[in-house]
């Protein structure tokens, strides 16, 4: 399974209900200019008049804003000269510290998309890729992530109503 950025992006969007004002203002957050005309066509299917490529650059950008704006700006921010590569564990730890998520948040989104991890199959995947523990996060595993975010913030959403 091959998923694109802009599919990334685009499920993150939707599990989150994020407006695109709200999108916008994650890019803001991190000095990122973001025009609302080109963050629409990020976020267009592949199929679909008017798509451009989403690049890791601008994912990543709107992993770290979408930290500021549910967390509030870091007060350690780090070094913005270090480039790190975007991999589907990074993106998978962002989105568990925006929103943040705890262990036993992280199972139950895990099991909403029927996949059931252990602890230590769970801790595995946001550890250092250096520590002899670490195993990447497959396509699917991030993709069944986000499907089980989108399930954890829907029944979340009945819960407040």
């Amino acid at each position: 399974m091959h998923i694109t950025t802009n599919e990334i992006l685009y499920r993150i969007k939707k599990a989150l209900n994020l407006s695109m004002k709200e999108m916008l203002k994650a890019y803001e957050l991190e000095g990122y200019t973001m025009e609302a005309a080109h963050l629409d066509t990020l976020l267009k299917r592949r199929q679909q008049k008017g798509f451009m490529l989403c690049s890791y650059e601008e994912l990543g950008v709107f992993l770290d804003g979408l930290i500021a704006l549910k967390r509030g700006p870091s007060p350690k921010k780090q070094n913005d000269d270090e480039v790190v590569e975007l991999t589907n564990n990074l993106i998978l730890k962002k989105l568990r510290i925006a929103l943040e998520l705890k262990e036993a948040e992280v199972e139950i989104i895990f099991g909403l998309a029927e996949i059931e991890l252990t602890k230590q199959q769970l801790a595995s995947l946001f550890r250092k890729e250096t520590h002899k523990n670490f195993k990447p996060c497959s396509a699917e595993l991030l993709m069944a992530f986000i499907e089980g975010l989108d399930e954890f913030y829907y029944i979340g959403g009945d819960m407040e109503a």
